[in-house]
């Protein structure tokens, strides 16, 4: 697909453009890119409004819950107006209007291991922006077998952490994380509270990192996973490594076909 910026997108896009490592080429590849963003609570809503205000040409939106009134403390996509309905509906609705210039593509639905694959198929890029380890660990598994990038974000109280994996080359979410692990626990915000601008935070890094992968610039959190404690305001920066016994990218995966979880939420 041939992408040639017009006048306006010129002018609306003019900081970015402005940007060395950018540029008019730089902003016709955002144009062009096609992201999935699974989730579109407290990770997706700042993700997926500052990807659309970017100019990222395709935004394809996953949740099958509906707006509460309890979400908007820290889900920023949404609002009252949209109290009972779905979600999708609101974050297409905000998402458009902020941007005309996008594809914004609903899907009011539970992933699971049957549709995921239709819908991946779809997309260059994958965001996880859900809230529970069983669909992040069904999203990480599609990703590595069908070689999707997946840009990996999870909060709870006021920590928060990121990660970018590339299939086979960089740590997935099993080489960090058993699937017994009492983290997958930890980093679900159904069960705690949390502080509104901690998801604020890593679904804005989750954005940089899908920018900065679309125009081939500056450093990824490939083989880093970056912990954010809001509180005491500690930032840590782990090094990571793919496990090459890990059971779904490693030399001789056990995994070698989708399988659903107890709980899919997305």
């Amino acid at each position: 697909m041939v992408v040639k910026l017009n006048q306006k997108q010129i002018i609306r896009y003019k900081r970015q453009i402005d940007l060395p490592e950018i540029g008019e080429k730089g902003q016709e590849k955002l144009l062009k890119a096609r992201v999935l963003i699974i989730g579109t609570g407290g990770l997706g809503s700042p993700c997926s409004l500052y990807l659309a205000a970017a100019g990222i040409g395709t935004l394809g939106i996953v949740d099958s819950d509906k707006v509460e009134l309890g979400n908007l403390q820290r889900q920023i996509l949404h609002s009252e107006d949209y109290i009972d309905l779905p979600k999708v509906k609101s974050a297409k609705d905000r998402l458009s209007k902020l941007n005309a210039d996008i594809k914004v593509i609903p899907y009011n639905i539970r992933i699971n291991k049957t549709n995921i694959i239709g819908i991946l198929d779809e997309y260059d890029i994958v965001v996880d922006c859900s809230d529970n380890f069983q669909t992040r660990y069904l999203i990480n598994d599609a990703c590595i077998l069908y070689g999707k990038p997946l840009f990996y974000g999870a909060i709870n109280q006021f920590f928060g952490q990121v990660t970018t994996i590339f299939p086979r080359e960089s740590a997935c979410l099993r080489c960090l994380f058993l699937e017994s692990s009492s983290l997958n626990e930890k980093l679900s915000d159904q069960q705690l509270g949390v502080l509104g601008v901690v998801p604020g935070m890593i679904g804005i890094i989750q954005a940089s990192e899908v920018i900065k992968y679309v125009l081939g610039a500056g450093r990824l959190l490939n083989e880093k996973l970056l912990i954010i404690d809001i509180l005491e305001l500690k930032f840590e920066k782990l090094n990571t490594h793919r496990n090459n016994h890990c059971i779904v990218c490693g030399d001789n995966p056990i995994i070698k076909e989708l399988k659903d979880y107890d709980q899919i939420l997305y």
